[in-house]
């Protein structure tokens, strides 16, 4: 598929030499960011929609050549911690979404991410719940009663760590559905590239993911979607809404762009530009279609007052299952 195809990597040796260490270098290099890390593994979400806003950029003539290295560890506390090293480098930016939040609360971690240079949201994306071709399920309804009757039983896998989207979605779902969120048996896997592998073998019995990363076994049939979790159904999947399903609850994920801290007003300004440049670009709202993205566009003090609001919401539900 195009949009999946892997992102050129071509950057002079100079320049990434000096990136990396927050140097400062001419002006006509670093009209726009350069480097963009990704907090997990190659194969997820944030992978997927770094790659595809960089070859976007690209072919819109928003950015040169951009280089997309991908940092994984404890969820995406390892690459935020990066990121807050990284104080002034304004040729650098990184995904992240509420996976990175959430870890960041899980880990203990000092850092919050609001404490980084917010530069734009860029996407909602609701989540779907996956089973294998051979599963017993063939409803979600039939999964919520088996669930319901021993939840000891079920298992849930999702590629993100606790306090991710994937993590939170199955605990919003079981309180949704009468069932105590501390009898919910997740297993984290680093990025939908691990969980795949755990839901065709069987390992788990359901798995809750972005749909997108999951297209090519879905159409295949390997996979089948039970039901999504947004206000609507998904655009090119057949399956109903939760809401349709029976069960009082709509869930988002969401993904953005970070920058490190220490940016000046004129650093700042010049991301912002560029990401609006991104968000109004033909490919960009291709993309989204493609996808099953949501456009949820927000910059400033509007996605500052967000990320505070998304790191009360980890906290609550983590507090209630007795983490941190």
């Amino acid at each position: 598929m195009a949009l999946r195809s892997t992102v050129r990597v071509i950057a002079l040796a100079t320049v990434l030499a000096l990136c990396a260490c927050g140097t400062s270098t001419p002006e006509a290099t670093l009209v726009n960011p350069t480097r963009m890390m990704v907090p997990n593994s190659p194969g997820g979400g944030y992978d997927i929609t770094a790659r595809i806003a960089a070859r976007v950029m690209e072919d819109a003539g928003i950015a040169g050549h951009m280089e997309i290295f991908n940092v994984p560890g404890e969820g995406g506390s390892v690459a935020i911690a990066r990121l807050m090293n990284e104080t002034g480098n304004r040729s650098l930016v990184m995904m992240m979404g509420l996976g990175v939040v959430g870890s960041n609360y899980a880990n203990g971690s000092r850092i919050k991410v609001s404490d980084a240079t917010p530069v734009a949201k860029l996407l909602e994306e609701p989540e779907g719940i996956l089973v294998p071709a051979n599963s017993p399920y063939r409803t979600v309804g039939d999964l919520v009663a088996a669930w319901k009757a021993d939840p000891g039983s079920i298992t849930v896998g999702g590629g993100s760590a606790v306090g991710g989207p994937d993590h939170l979605f199955p605990m919003e779902m079981a309180r949704a559905t009468g069932i105590r969120i501390t009898d919910v048996d997740y297993r984290s896997y680093s990025g939908g590239g691990e969980l795949l592998p755990a839901l065709l073998g069987n390992k788990i019995t359901f798995g809750t993911s972005g749909i997108a990363e999951y297209e090519e076994q879905i159409t295949s049939g390997q996979l089948r979607v039970l039901a999504v979790s947004g206000q609507e159904r998904q655009h090119g999947v057949e399956a109903p809404t939760l809401r349709e399903s029976g069960i009082d609850l709509a869930f988002t994920n969401w993904r953005g762009l970070m920058a490190p801290p220490g940016l000046t007003d004129a650093d700042r300004n010049r991301l912002l530009g560029a990401v609006t440049r991104l968000h109004d670009s033909p490919g960009w709202r291709q993309a989204l279609l493609d996808n099953g993205w949501k456009d949820s566009f927000s910059t400033g003090a509007d996605f500052e007052t967000f990320l505070r609001q998304q790191e009360s919401r980890v906290a609550n539900t983590l507090t209630e299952l007795g983490i941190h």
